[in-house]
């Protein structure tokens, strides 16, 4: 089963509201199973455009359980804060499994 991946990019406008909200949401993050890969300022940018200064990708064991992380009450509870403390677009999509030869 392929792994599963939220992938954030962030403008952050309240950098302490947002940390506020990362204190909140990393215990969410880790009671589903879920584990930061990525967290990077200034992405270097090789074609087209991308949103935010900021991109955050975390890891999952599956689409469904980064689907249940994203809906679950705990999450859902802190969400609010980075709604309030960033501009986001938040993707979740399958990890890549190469066919056997």
């Amino acid at each position: 089963m392929p792994k599963g991946y939220a992938i954030f990019t962030e403008v952050i406008h309240d950098q302490d509201r947002y940390d506020g909200y990362v204190q909140k949401a990393l215990p969410t993050i880790l009671q589903s199973g879920g584990r930061a890969i990525v967290v990077h300022d200034g992405p270097e940018v090789l074609e087209g455009g991308w949103h935010g200064s900021r991109t955050v990708v975390l890891e999952f064991d599956s689409v469904e359980a980064a689907r249940n992380w994203y809906n679950s009450p705990e999450y859902q509870a802190v969400m609010g804060e980075r709604h309030a403390a960033a501009d986001a677009n938040a993707v979740i999509v399958s990890g890549f499994e190469m066919p056997r030869a």
